[in-house]
């Protein structure tokens, strides 16, 4: 996976609650059993008008809207538990997701491909809709080392909690496969010092 310490970049106001997997993914794009394609689809039912049109009023279509951080309504990610929604997402270019509140599958299958899912207290949240729509160059800053987001034109800040495991491997660009090499010259090391250090016996 991608490396990920600090990332400043404008962000794509989502502001609906409730965004569950079959609307970041429709079920019917699962048939794939690879991640490539994926982004294309994103929102599919949102983006495209029933005619396969781009629809103007969805705010991936709305060019003064970029970034490759999406700041999204409460409860994101809810629904069933298709790790191809976090496959999507990332696919389409989005490395952090922002909400107050996300579904816990969801949250874990985004960490385990290096998507930050970035939980904010509701009145954060709310200041940043407020900033990016204010306007949408607005950059926010997202410091996973120090665990922190800010919005840089006021300087308005907070903290956000990440399982320590989790942030070693994205700091790393670690999946699980990854974090365990990078401890195999330390077993190797364990087991040869249990080899050549004398067993205690009891008196």
């Amino acid at each position: 996976m991608e490396k990920f310490t600090t990332l400043k970049d404008t962000a794509v106001p989502l502001d609906i609650e409730n965004v569950d997997t079959d609307q970041i993914i429709p079920a019917r794009f699962l048939k794939a059993t690879d991640k490539a394609g994926f982004g294309e689809n994103l929102f599919r039912d949102w983006r495209f008008d029933k005619y396969d049109k781009l629809n103007p009023d969805f705010v991936l279509n709305q060019d003064q809207y970029s970034g490759s951080i999406l700041v999204a309504g409460n409860n994101f990610g809810c629904g069933s538990s298709r790790e191809h929604a976090a496959w999507a997402l990332k696919a389409y270019g989005f490395k952090v997701v922002v909400s107050s509140y996300f579904a816990d599958i969801f949250k874990g299958n985004s960490l385990n491909n290096g998507l930050l899912p970035v939980q904010v207290s509701p009145e954060f949240l709310e200041k940043l809709f407020i900033a990016i729509q204010k306007d949408s160059e607005e950059k926010i800053k997202v410091d996973l080392e120090n665990q922190k987001i800010a919005i840089t034109s006021t300087g308005e800040s907070e903290r956000f909690n990440i399982d320590p495991y989790k942030k070693t491997c994205m700091i790393n660009g670690f999946d699980d496969i990854d974090f365990l090499v990078s401890k195999l010259e330390a077993i190797k090391n364990y087991e040869n010092n249990k080899k050549t250090t004398p067993a205690s016996v009891g008196v």
